[in-house]
């Protein structure tokens, strides 16, 4: 670290990644010095400055040896002192003749303690500044499962009893592998109790089994059992109009159960409104069922069983809430959530699940929870409302866009059914009329090269049409706009560019004088070619005249007319 970097984050305050400790008062001691180390090592990482007090003065050092400090020295007594032995980078850093110890901190693959077992781990205090507070065993387990590094429902529970299994859990178990012929594995409906608990990788034994774990209790477990070794497992089944709540009713069921519970729950309010497509009536569900089972198991298999919370399935009049506690888990974010692969917080839990039928065995389920509104002309679902402990689906309900429903179903009729990235796609354009390439790029959160072979194969399809050259404009089709009921709306999409394209380059000639054919097709994102008779026509309607030859002219107002636009 450079002293022009250690001043930049003096200048930026204390952080999540960044504490300050000063000496005015009295030296820091090593104690001290160890537990802050090992709380940003806990975290993401960060950096300890030494003589810089909260509120950024830098004051008094105190040198920790003889005759000044040894950053070597202190980055040894930090290894040696620490479980598993944390490698951080010390440097001391002049500051108007005053030495400010600087010690990077890298953020630990694994909890790390000190010497004497002291765990620390960094949050916000309750005056909303970061600190340094203790870090509990059921902390440790929560970080270890949003990293990865750690399945909750793969533990085997060491007082948990073959008596605390249910043995109709075990029949409805076998009921739902019938009901999902080729989602589910069906050679386990042929097994006994035992062996499916074995098969599924959740208990053990060299004969009968006498090691269960949290999976089993929360797949098949007594609900007396459930309250005793999984305490946090809870669910809630709301229906919300307003401020007043109609239904309000909580469960502690095992999964399976609990699922079917809410699925009935949902089929006898989810209404739906029919569509004639061709000689075949299209029934259009309030909510699409796929990507509601899908969000509802994703909640129960993704939660957090470590935290205290309650997965919440809400019914508000314009849209369905499901959440969990537990954030994303490390490496999924709002941006990738599309495209990046399957990884699950509680891997044994969810290879169950897969087996026996209830969510996708891709791994894949947030495509169907996508898809499945989408191709019910419904808005995407929405993630933004989740944060780092807890995740939250929004799936927007009220009047489905049946026009475009209608276009999809015959569209998927003829030729090789819409992908995600197709409905989204339409969906944005069919809204905002025209896209480009770089909003298609975030909205699919691919790169632009495969969001333009999308667009491009879509034109393909007859789906879009495109314009210009260099930048490309994206809208609907002719055809298509004929197949939702709204032909007048095309030749006003394709007019609209041509006048826009118009005023964008007479307010340009107005604020600089001039333009080129080049400039042109750079600020309309068009063609050479389209340049030429787009300035063609200005000059036709005596709006811009021609200056210099063809190679080098340009063209502005003619002489005299400035007037307006």
């Amino acid at each position: 670290m450079t002293t022009e970097q250690m001043l930049a984050l003096v200048a930026g305050g204390e952080r999540m990644d960044v504490e300050f400790k000063g000496e005015e008062r009295a030296p820091l001691s090593d104690r001290d010095l160890l537990e802050t180390v090992v709380c940003l090592g806990i975290g993401i990482g960060g950096t300890l400055l030494v003589v810089v007090e909260d509120d950024g003065r830098i004051t008094v050092a105190r040198p920790r040896h003889e005759p000044a400090t040894d950053p070597i020295r202190v980055q040894a007594f930090l290894a040696n002192n620490t479980t598993p032995n944390l490698t951080t980078r010390c440097a001391v850093l002049a500051v108007a003749g005053v030495p400010v110890l600087a010690v990077e901190v890298p953020a630990a693959r694994s909890p790390t303690s000190t010497n004497t077992g002291l765990f620390k781990r960094r949050a916000l205090g309750g005056d909303g500044k970061p600190s340094c507070v203790g870090f509990h065993f059921y902390q440790m387990q929560g970080r270890e499962a949003h990293r990865g590094t750690l399945d909750y429902s793969a533990f085997v529970v060491a007082d948990a009893t073959w008596a605390d299994l249910d043995p109709l859990e075990f029949e409805r178990l076998r009921q739902t592998i019938g009901r999902n012929p080729g989602r589910a594995d069906g050679s386990l409906i042929r097994l006994s109790d035992g062996e499916i608990i074995k098969a599924l990788g959740l208990g053990f034994g060299d004969g009968a089994v006498d090691r269960l774990t949290v999976g089993a209790l929360l797949l098949v477990g007594r609900e007396e059992a459930l309250r005793r070794f999984v305490p946090t497992h809870e669910a809630a089944f709301q229906v919300l109009d307003g401020t007043r709540v109609r239904v309000n009713d909580f469960f502690r069921w095992p999964l399976i159960r609990l699922s079917e519970e809410i699925q009935a729950r949902f089929n006898a309010r989810n209404e739906e409104e029919e569509i004639q497509v061709g000689a075949v009536r299209v029934g259009i569900p309030s909510y699409g069922p796929a990507a509601f089972r899908e969000a509802v198991h994703n909640a129960l298999v993704h939660r957090d069983y470590t935290r205290l919370g309650t997965v919440h399935v809400q019914w508000h009049a314009e849209r369905l809430e499901i959440s969990n506690p537990g954030g994303l888990v490390e490496g999924v974010r709002l941006d990738n959530l599309l495209v990046t692969p399957p990884t699950p917080r509680n891997p044994a839990l969810a290879d169950a699940f897969k087996r026996i039928g209830l969510v996708e065995r891709t791994g894949r389920g947030i495509d169907t929870i996508f898809e499945g509104q989408l191709r019910y002309g419904r808005p995407a679902p929405d993630y933004s409302r989740s944060t780092a402990v807890n995740v939250q689906v929004v799936m927007p309900g009220g009047r489905a866009n049946l026009a475009l429903t209608r276009m999809i179903v015959e569209n998927d009729r003829i030729e090789q059914p819409l992908t995600v990235d197709d409905l989204l796609i339409l969906n944005a354009i069919e809204r905002e009329r025209h896209t480009e390439v770089g909003p298609v790029a975030a909205l699919t959160q691919r790169d632009e090269p495969t969001a333009r072979a999308i667009l491009e194969h879509l034109v393909e399809r007859g789906l879009l049409e495109a314009r210009g050259e260099r930048h490309r404009t994206y809208h609907l089709s002719a055809a298509v706009y004929r197949e939702i009921g709204n032909p007048a709306a095309y030749p006003r999409i394709r007019n609209f560019e041509p006048i826009q394209q118009e005023q964008m380059v007479l307010q340009y000639v107005t604020a600089h004088g001039r333009i080129t054919r080049g400039e042109v097709a750079e600020l309309c994102r068009i063609g050479s070619d389209e340049a030429k008779y787009l300035l063609r026509r200005l000059v036709r309607r005596g709006l811009l005249q021609v200056v210099g030859d063809r190679r080098k002219g340009f063209h502005q107002r003619p002489v005299g007319n400035a007037g307006p636009l």
